[in-house]
């Protein structure tokens, strides 16, 4: 088995793991990402409820609304990220990489990231408590660039009225 695959296959297993405790809250979701920062470290797990939303003041809930780090969910589980960690902190420091070596382990770890939540997607768990269709999905880097958009536009419906909002909202103009 390659890096990619086994890193995905970990993240994979991680975010199923961390969504299927998260989910059993019984609430409703609209946005779920798995974000990291410009080095693609171990990412993180966000998502934002209504439930959670709502319980906010108005004011509150549009500088909130898609912000992963206020979210009270934001590293939930944190732990199951575990081997992940382990996988990543196995290869050489991506910051001690050349420009080209970067890109490319950065590009594969992104990659990754969108494999191991597509087969997710696939597999139907971000359909549960919501319609899968009322629920953006995301792999974010922060702070975002425009790869967010792009990696966004193949992971969610175009019919979808909720990605319609985070485009109009908070999505960074493709390049």
């Amino acid at each position: 088995m390659d890096f990619q695959e086994e890193l995905t296959n970990e993240l994979y297993n991680a975010v199923k793991t961390i969504l299927t405790d998260l989910f059993s809250n019984k609430e409703h979701y609209y946005y779920i990402t798995l974000v990291t920062d410009g080095g693609a470290h171990t990412p993180r797990i966000s998502a934002w409820s209504y439930e959670v939303l709502y319980g906010s003041s108005s004011e509150e809930q549009e500088k909130i609304k898609w912000s992963y780090a206020d979210s009270p969910y934001c590293c939930w589980k944190q732990e199951r990220f575990e081997k992940v960690e382990k996988l990543l902190s196995s290869r050489k420091n991506i910051w001690d990489l050349n420009a080209e070596e970067f890109e490319t382990e950065y590009q594969l770890r992104f990659e990754a990231m969108e494999m191991a939540m597509n087969r997710l997607d696939q597999e139907g768990i971000f359909g549960i408590n919501q319609k899968r269709n009322d629920v953006v999905v995301l792999v974010e880097v922060m702070p975002p660039d425009h790869a967010n958009t792009a990696r966004a536009y193949r992971m969610n419906s175009t019919d979808s009225e909720i990605f319609s909002e985070w485009l109009q909202e908070v999505a960074e103009p493709p390049e």
